[in-house]
């Protein structure tokens, strides 16, 4: 089981906790990752791009001009694509680009990236954080002390004053443990969990026994 250190948000050790080997030590497969993390960006695409076929572009109707006698090439439509203001062909339809990921795979692959966290030596667990106000410039100091600059900070729970004081500095996020996924860890150099974090991860994603 590996043990890491715990800091208060002035970065003073304040003592060490031991994280489950199941969820943060996992061996690490860069094929899963990506096919997790190809899945939830693919989810995000709107998928309403359209090009106009021969079916939209006003116009056609009658034939430009009779089949023959008039030196010029055959033509049925100014709606053809060889047409300038013609139609598109092949061009992209709507489309749904998600695609089915077993659930199981998807926890292994967070827990994965969860693990190349602490093999990286980018994950830091602190106790807590508590701010008089919130203020951007109170939460920047926390991430100046912690010597953070890219970094996703994961809440046991909703912390409004904690969230509105963070929203407006560049390449730092807070979610909670039920916002966490593969693509928010990666997308970070950095991983902070709070001290409270950590229990609640480990009671979602431990594996279930049989």
């Amino acid at each position: 089981m590996a043990s890491v250190k715990v800091y208060d948000q002035t970065k003073v050790e304040t003592g060490e906790i031991e994280l489950a080997p199941e969820i943060f030590q996992v061996e690490v497969k860069p094929e899963i990752l990506h096919l997790v993390t190809r899945a939830q960006l693919a989810k995000k695409r709107a998928g309403t791009h359209m090009a106009k076929t021969r079916a939209f572009v006003s116009g056609g109707g009658s034939k430009p001009w009779k089949q023959k006698g008039t030196g010029r090439a055959r033509s049925g439509s100014n709606r053809s694509p060889v047409w300038r203001g013609g139609a598109i062909v092949f061009g992209p339809t709507p489309r749904n680009y998600e695609f089915k990921v077993n659930s199981k795979v998807r926890q292994l692959a967070l827990r994965m990236a969860l693990s190349s966290k602490l093999f990286d030596d980018c994950l830091l667990v602190v106790n807590t954080i508590n701010l008089p106000e919130a203020k951007t410039k109170h939460f920047d100091q926390v991430c100046h002390n912690l010597e953070l600059t890219d970094a996703l900070f994961v809440l046991p729970e909703e912390d409004v004053l904690l969230q509105r004081s963070a929203r407006n500095i560049p390449n730092i996020k807070l979610i909670t443990c039920e916002q966490i996924s593969v693509l928010e860890v990666l997308r970070y150099k950095n991983l902070v969990l709070l001290e409270g974090s950590v229990a609640a991860l480990n009671q979602r994603f431990a594996p279930k026994e049989a």
